[in-house]
């Protein structure tokens, strides 16, 4: 991969319409795969009946509300700034050790291996919305009003317990693989899993100062918060690509969803994003919320984080929607 293809994806795919086997990441065992998947998705969609459960009987406690948030937005912001806007496309530069920080906070999400991630990401940015992406609603589904809810599925969900288009590490993630602060993070992904739940029954216990608070407090800032941020992230790849707004020519189906801005921390102008893949900023409007890339504008302020691309107003204008 050259270090073009790196800041954009999409020249991976510049010689060749259909994916090849190299494209593709090997799975040793499917069915261990598809089992772990299963927990880390049916678990935390438990754990949301029992908080339904717990809001009923003892009404939901404002020490479950401050751990929830205590832990979704520095690990929603490992997800879009560190995994995606950071690690996938390289929109900005920041310290080995913030990048070893922001990869450990984004693999508390639970979405896999921050390699692994990043390599299906760049493969979704090369064949967007053809043969070859890992988790497009449009390929492979029947017409009419089932194909649709099927691509929908298969986008939000479904395209993780299949590896048939999965991105082959070797190919999307090379400068990854050769990074050995990022190599130590993927490595140890189950150490920031637990971490992820261990912390919130902690904080659980500190604020509340009992046992049962603690328990509560992995409810809501642990499970409940999988629950969320995944189901958030996994919208971007089935709604986003479905309703919404087209903003900018990207010869995709990407949209933008401004409802779904706050809860994605600015991930959502999605349009945006396929337009300017390299672009620190998704929400390039003056009222588009873009929280991540508030805090890549903090971070440049103080000189944590420089080299950062946005895109400018004649090149937004270039590729913009006419009419």
């Amino acid at each position: 991969m050259t270090q073009s293809a790196v800041k954009d994806a999409r020249a991976v795919a510049a010689d060749h319409v259909a994916p090849t086997p190299d494209d593709v990441q090997p799975c040793e065992n499917e069915n261990i795969h598809r089992t772990i998947t299963g927990l880390v998705t049916a678990l935390p969609v438990l754990a949301l009946g029992l908080a339904g459960w717990q809001m009923w009987n003892w009404a939901l406690g404002w020490n479950d509300i401050i751990v929830f948030l205590i832990m979704y937005i520095p690990i929603g912001l490992g997800v879009t700034i560190g995994f995606h806007r950071l690690l996938t496309h390289r929109s900005f530069e920041t310290s080995p050790t913030l990048r070893g920080i922001f990869a450990a906070l984004g693999s508390a999400a639970i979405e896999g291996p921050v390699i692994s991630w990043v390599a299906d990401h760049r493969k979704h940015h090369a064949f967007s919305d053809r043969e070859g992406d890992p988790h497009s609603p449009h390929v492979g589904h029947d017409g009419g009003w089932r194909g649709a809810l099927q691509g929908l599925f298969h986008a939000h969900l479904g395209w993780l317990f299949i590896h048939t288009q999965r991105g082959a590490k070797e190919r999307y993630a090379p400068d990854l693989l050769k990074d050995p602060v990022i190599r130590f993070i993927d490595r140890t992904f189950f150490l920031w899993a637990v971490l992820g739940l261990a912390i919130p029954f902690g904080l659980g216990v500190a604020i509340g100062g009992t046992i049962l608070a603690g328990l509560t407090g992995l409810l809501w800032g642990g499970f409940v918060r999988v629950f969320v941020l995944h189901h958030v992230t996994y919208s971007i790849n089935s709604l986003c690509h479905f309703f919404g707004r087209k903003e900018f020519e990207t010869g995709d189906e990407s949209r933008n969803l401004n409802w779904l801005s706050i809860a994605s921390f600015g991930e959502s102008w999605h349009n945006n994003h396929h337009a300017f893949p390299t672009s620190a900023t998704h929400g390039l409007g003056r009222w588009q919320l873009d929280t991540s890339s508030l805090v890549i504008r903090a971070m440049e302020a103080m000189g944590l984080a420089w080299n950062v691309v946005r895109p400018t107003p004649e090149r937004q204008a270039a590729k913009a929607v006419s009419g």
